[in-house]
């Protein structure tokens, strides 16, 4: 086959360039050129081209819901929406050791009792994989193995083997006939990316992309590699740490944001049922500057711990959260200094998420505000308390999506006492459970005082 002739295209205006220089010709921006595969002119006039497609109305279209595929892991198969879906492409990301290869090949080894299955390796031998497997002790006598990272004999061996689930591992590692850069190029990563997804798309194969990450924790490679794809999922937590989080930041066949908790054992990954004890730390006792909040993970409710800790500065003062959004933890300390008249600018202001997990949702704002007033006081919250509300830059406090779902997962696990935005008032008691609704972050401070 002949290699298609390659140009280089600019990512910022789409201008192009025979061969690769420093700056864009067309915008004069700096090493945004990127090899890809030039296009041949087919030729056609406009007033000789085929015939338009048959159009049809949106209501004509049967719409139906789309069979899925578990995969006898109940917490990816949460993350994934339900399971996988024919011809979808998932596309699974993050650090290096968190678990990526050990998940799907778990999943691939549940799989192949009743489906066929492909697991395609670029990165590792296949006895590489079989150590891993016996390591895991995974039923593997169905399982088919390629160890292979040329995109053309992979793509052939698919349309002659034709698995229902096929797993690439991973994308960075593949290179295509048709272009002269090395694997791992945005052009590689682009074109095998695109190439998978079409034949996914045309014989109905459910195509599993591992992607690498890059040092500030996005996915390599072009941004094109997340829109063409139907499902991205990232893996979250400390590699140091036993627990392991799957969030779904794209979906097509789902919720988004949705979440799967997994504890990392000599058995492989294991689903956790009861994730809010992950997120909980066991105190003795009361302490200053902890607070739990219900946030809101797809369509799961956790409770999360929120610390914080306030100290004198020596110099310039810190904020530090990890977990949470620095910038917005610098809003609300200008919140709490303005409409509560607590003074936090000589203070150094540290914030933690207990357990890993990332809050992104702004319904943490008033748990964070209150954890950081217990610790500045040094006086411990009421206990058995929970927090959830976001807080404006008026000092109002607003109401968080589905309030009474938050309410019976912390009724459920023993919690008596909940201070929560008068927005999200129940309209009938939950059972063990005292509501306390505030309107202003003035009026929170001052019925913590009440509760203690």
């Amino acid at each position: 086959m002949a290699k298609a002739k390659s140009i280089y295209s600019c990512t910022e205006c789409g201008a192009s360039s025979p061969k690769w220089q420093g700056q864009c010709p067309g915008c004069g921006q700096w090493n945004t050129l990127v090899e890809a595969v030039a296009e041949k002119a087919s030729g056609h006039r406009f007033d000789s081209l085929a015939p338009t497609a048959r159009l049809q109305t949106l209501s004509q279209i049967e719409a139906r819901e789309e069979e899925r595929i578990p995969t006898g892991i109940g917490e990816f198969d949460r993350a994934l929406g339900g399971g996988l879906v024919a011809g979808g492409v998932v596309l699974i990301g993050g650090d290096p050791g968190i678990g990526k290869s050990t998940l799907l090949l778990q999943a691939l080894s549940h799989l192949s009792g009743k489906h066929k299955v492909l697991y395609v390796s670029g990165e590792e031998s296949g006895e590489q994989v079989a150590l891993r497997a016996r390591r895991l002790s995974l039923d593997t006598r169905e399982l088919q193995l390629m160890a292979e990272i040329n995109l053309e004999r992979i793509v052939t061996t698919l349309q002659a083997e034709n698995p229902q689930v096929a797993v690439i591992d991973s994308i960075q590692t593949l290179w295509s006939d048709q272009l002269s850069s090395a694997p791992g190029s945005v052009a590689q990563v682009r074109e095998c990316a695109a190439q998978l997804t079409r034949l996914a798309k045309q014989s109905g194969i459910t195509v599993i992309l591992v992607g690498h990450v890059t040092k500030e924790g996005a996915l390599a490679g072009p941004r094109v590699l997340e829109h063409i794809v139907d499902t991205v999922l990232y893996f979250e937590g400390d590699t140091h740490s036993s627990f392991r989080l799957v969030r779904a930041f794209k979906n097509r066949f789902g919720a988004v944001n949705e979440l799967g908790v997994f504890a990392m054992t000599d058995k492989g990954l294991k689903g956790v049922n009861n994730p809010s004890a992950l997120f909980l730390s066991q105190h003795g006792q009361d302490v200053a500057g902890s607070c739990v909040m219900v946030t809101q993970e797809g369509t799961r409710p956790l409770l999360v711990e929120i610390q914080a800790l306030v100290d004198s500065a020596h110099g310039n003062p810190r904020r530090l959260t990890v977990g949470l959004e620095a910038q917005r933890l610098a809003m609300l300390l200008a919140v709490l200094h303005r409409h509560a008249g607590i003074v936090c600018f000589d203070q150094d202001v540290f914030v933690n998420a207990v357990g890993g997990v990332k809050i992104t949702e702004p319904a943490a704002d008033l748990a964070v505000l209150l954890s950081i007033t217990s610790s500045l006081k040094n006086k411990p919250l009421p206990s058995k308390l929970i927090v959830f509300g976001e807080v404006g830059l008026a000092g109002e406090i607003r109401a968080a999506p589905r309030g009474q779902e938050r309410l019976k997962e912390a009724a459920k696990l023993g919690f008596t006492r909940a201070l929560i935005p008068e927005a999200n008032r129940p309209k009938q008691p939950i059972a063990g459970m005292e509501v306390v609704a505030v309107k202003r972050v003035e009026e929170a401070v001052a019925r913590i005082r009440e509760l203690e």
